[in-house]
């Protein structure tokens, strides 16, 4: 498929459903009336149980999809009724990039820096958007309001250049240690995170947090000790 693929949550949600199994079915040759799909088996990769980009993923696809709420459910562990499982992103990304007709999802830095191609996926706006830290960041940007306790989907975010199937990382920390020391040391990594990290991050092909949210992550590590 040396061009584009274009894809849509209805299709997706199907793919890791079993209901679509071949790249030539006419749901996805409707999207991609300029490209001649190969008559080629559909092979479906997923993490493994309590994993955080399960919960990405299947947040997103239950948003838009309710046979897929209903039939895998939304969480770190939902029940995936095609595809085969792993525990590590890169054993994933591995397969991925071995295996004819293969799909799945990891985090962009080790998709990318594997050389693994990636398919349009139709946003909110109606637009087809790769991944890459500006779509990312345009889906953390406007992604509506976060809580006092960082809680927030950036699933589907409205906006053009918004990628939608997008996350925060989390990091937690106790608010005292037990060690001072240590409470000190946190305190001091989280303030590197947002300040001189962020540039590193971006390196790294991680996307960047809005100012917004630098404001009350830097406004939270204050007050660990």
């Amino acid at each position: 498929m040396k061009n584009e693929l274009k894809l849509t949550v209805p299709v997706v949600a199907n793919i890791f459903l079993g209901k679509i199994k071949a790249w030539n079915d006419p749901a996805i040759a409707k999207l991609n009336p300029e490209m001649k799909l190969p008559e080629l088996p559909i092979h479906v990769l997923h993490r493994a149980d309590g994993k955080g980009s399960n919960y990405i993923l299947s947040d997103y696809l239950a948003k838009v999809s309710p046979e897929f709420l209903a039939t895998a459910g939304r969480g770190e562990s939902p029940k995936w009724p095609v595809g085969q499982a792993f525990q590590r992103s890169q054993d994933l990304v591995a397969k991925l990039r071995n295996t004819p007709g293969a799909i799945g999802y990891t985090e962009l830095n080790l998709a990318a820096g594997a050389g693994i191609r990636f398919a349009s996926i139709k946003n909110a706006a109606g637009e087809f958007i790769k991944p890459s830290t500006k779509s990312i960041d345009a889906a953390s940007s406007s992604g509506g309001k976060m809580t006092h306790d960082f809680r927030i989907s950036l699933t589907n975010a409205p906006g053009k250049n918004s990628y939608p199937i997008s996350s925060f990382t989390w990091l937690y920390v106790p608010a005292v240690a037990k060690d001072p020391a240590r409470g000190r040391a946190v305190a001091d990594y989280l303030k590197w995170v947002y300040t001189s990290g962020q540039r590193i991050a971006q390196d790294e092909g991680y996307a960047t947090l809005p100012e917004d949210v630098l404001a009350k992550v830097a406004a939270k590590a204050a007050t660990v000790r």
